[in-house]
């Protein structure tokens, strides 16, 4: 039996600005146990894909960083890591809302219905091929039930089941999904990892629009590049490979 590597030790603040800005801030001293955790009741400045900020009310939502140093991992993989990490949260919520469809939004939004529940940001440093450290923030809503933001289309786990959470429990639910997950990775599952992945994301093989470098079309996903590009094509057989921001789901 794999021992555990994630959520071993949980390092719990009132309020910081970011927990990924927090856990690399630690990593430039004596670095962390891998798989220790960064949590928070609060981020005044949560961010996140790109330029993107991140609302959660204070003490609602869970919102943590994962430190870990994943050398055994090609340079050239590093969207397992993000295939291990959306799969371990989506099993997760899939435990929590039953009967509903909870789905990957590529690359590792978790989505419940058109609705968005988690989002991922990953940070990789990488030396000469080579992973130095991941660290892995998530924000998932659990009992925040009013979004202020212009964000359109988020929702809660409390939205949903109409349940209050206890957020520490859940933390330690959640962690241990991750770790399975990242248990995979580390024994070069890929294959499987992205078997997984295709089946749970979201739209895949469905017509639907989106916007491929500025311009509107009628699409289907139909893969995902080893690279994690996303894969789609039109009715006329057009394809089109995209990287994060040429593509836009329109929903």
């Amino acid at each position: 039996m794999n021992s555990r590597i994630i959520g071993t030790t949980i390092q719990h603040l009132s309020e910081t600005e970011s927990t990924n800005s927090f856990a690399v801030q630690l990593l430039t001293g004596n670095r962390p146990a891998e798989g220790s955790i960064i949590s928070t009741g609060f981020q005044t400045q949560g961010r996140g894909t790109d330029t993107n900020s991140w609302e959660s009310e204070a003490g609602k939502n869970l919102t943590f960083s994962i430190i870990l140093y994943p050398g055994f991992l090609p340079a050239d993989r590093q969207f397992a890591l993000n295939q291990a990490i959306a799969l371990g949260i989506t099993e997760f919520v899939k435990q929590k809302i039953r009967k509903l469809d909870v789905k990957v939004k590529w690359p590792n939004d978790i989505y419940i219905g058109d609705k968005k529940v988690c989002g991922v940001l990953i940070q990789n440093s990488i030396l000469v091929n080579t992973f130095d450290y991941s660290v892995v923030g998530i924000g998932l809503n659990v009992n925040q039930t009013a979004f202020q933001s212009p964000a359109p289309n988020p929702v809660s786990l409390r939205m949903l089941s109409g349940l209050d959470y206890n957020l520490p429990e859940l933390l330690i639910e959640l962690s241990d999904l991750i770790d399975s997950r990242y248990h995979q990775l580390k024994s070069g599952s890929y294959d499987e990892l992205n078997s997984d992945y295709l089946d749970s994301l979201y739209r895949i093989s469905r017509w639907h629009q989106y916007l491929i470098s500025g311009s509107e079309y009628k699409a289907r996903i139909t893969g995902i590049t080893v690279y994690g590009q996303l894969i789609l094509e039109n009715e006329t057989g057009r394809k089109w490979i995209c990287d994060l921001k040429e593509v836009k789901f329109i929903i």
